[in-house]
């Protein structure tokens, strides 16, 4: 077997968003990510990219020694003999980087694999690179004042987008709630599909009564309605609710899949590779789930577009038929120029060049 020996190097970047994008959590106006470079003293030309974005209060590894720990890591990989095969490449960067740094992980799965592959930002065979087939996905519409996240459910809907996915629990329920109608008065559930993400915001003893209300809309689905690790009270909105349940920030940190899937028996499951732990660990979560009828779709978590473009890539080995998140590359005023293009309402792989990374 042909082994490797890399060297590696960071380069950090301050991404500024183009506006204050509101969560449950709190405004964003900025993030922190680490892009990796994974190179060979002797072909210094062929050069590898991967991207470490622990995501504000969320990730496992959003802590403030969090590059201290990412030059630790990638010392140690200065010594590594990589392998050739994808295979034993995943399995190696899971014994070298524990389960609760799952961005370090997916960057360091990134930057490998794409130099393995020649350097070209293709990370493994997908249709999304190499036959430029486009992935459906939804428009996202963030929290703020009414008059904002109206503007943005126009802007999308003149875009082209058949799938609408509205960040809800910030503004009051009931401004929400008219916001969602509007957009059913226009369209009928078989012309906009219409996602709402809660970010946990709903109490366990109000969210049924809130579901109810919400299914009324011909809601798609919510993305965790209530605060992760209240498994019992998640199952048993599980089993009433008049609307699918998808679990996001329930999957973060978990090692027990098995366990929580056949708990709360949801019926999606949300996965972000940055945040549960790269493309290994996103493949068993989908085979987890697949083996018991539960529905899933990938979401980036407002990495840049060296990010964004490996979740396209991992998602697009699976031909998804179903809008997916995917949207955020257009959220930043400093991402890093590329070919990925928003088509109504669909990720294309274009003809731009990449910028590189600096």
């Amino acid at each position: 077997m042909n082994t490797t020996n890399l060297k590696f190097e960071i380069v950090p970047r301050t991404l500024q968003f183009r506006f204050d994008a509101g969560t449950s959590r709190g405004v964003l106006r900025s993030r922190n990510i680490w892009w990796i470079k994974a190179y060979d003293l002797n072909n210094p030309d062929q050069i590898g990219w991967g991207e470490a974005a622990p995501l504000v209060k969320l990730s496992p590894d959003d802590r403030p020694d969090f590059e201290v720990l990412l030059k630790e890591i990638l010392e140690k990989c200065d010594g590594v003999a990589w392998p050739s095969e994808e295979k034993e490449i995943l399995s190696l960067i899971k014994e070298i980087v524990p389960s609760e740094l799952p961005s370090i992980r997916f960057a360091l799965e990134m930057a490998v694999l794409d130099w393995v592959q020649g350097g070209k930002k293709r990370f493994f065979e997908n249709s999304f690179f190499d036959e430029k087939k486009a992935i459906p996905i939804n428009g996202l519409i963030w929290m703020g004042e009414r008059e904002f996240m109206f503007s943005q459910i126009k802007e999308k809907l003149d875009s082209g987008f058949s799938c609408i996915k509205m960040k809800i629990g910030a503004i009051d329920f009931e401004q929400e709630l008219e916001l969602l109608s509007y957009i059913r008065s226009q369209f009928s559930a078989e012309e906009i599909i219409l996602r709402v993400d809660a970010n946990g915001a709903f109490a366990p003893n109000e969210a049924l009564e809130k579901l109810k209300r919400l299914s009324e809309l011909e809601i798609h689905s919510i993305e965790q309605p209530i605060k992760a690790g209240q498994w019992e009270e998640m199952a048993s909105l599980c089993k009433k609710t008049p609307l699918p349940i998808a679990l996001d920030e329930e999957l973060i940190g978990c090692q027990d899949k098995v366990g929580l899937l056949d708990m709360i028996q949801p019926q999606h499951i949300i996965l972000k590779p940055t945040l549960v732990g790269g493309f290994d660990e996103s493949r068993i979560w989908i085979e987890k789930a697949e083996s018991r009828s539960i529905g899933w779709w990938m979401t980036s978590a407002l990495e840049s577009n060296i990010g964004l473009n490996a979740i396209a890539q991992l998602t697009s080995q699976f031909e998804p038929m179903i809008p997916q998140g995917l949207g955020t590359g257009k959220l930043y005023h400093n991402n890093l120029e590329s070919p990925l293009e928003i088509q109504s309402g669909k990720l294309v792989y274009g003809n731009h060049a990449w910028e590189t990374p600096s």
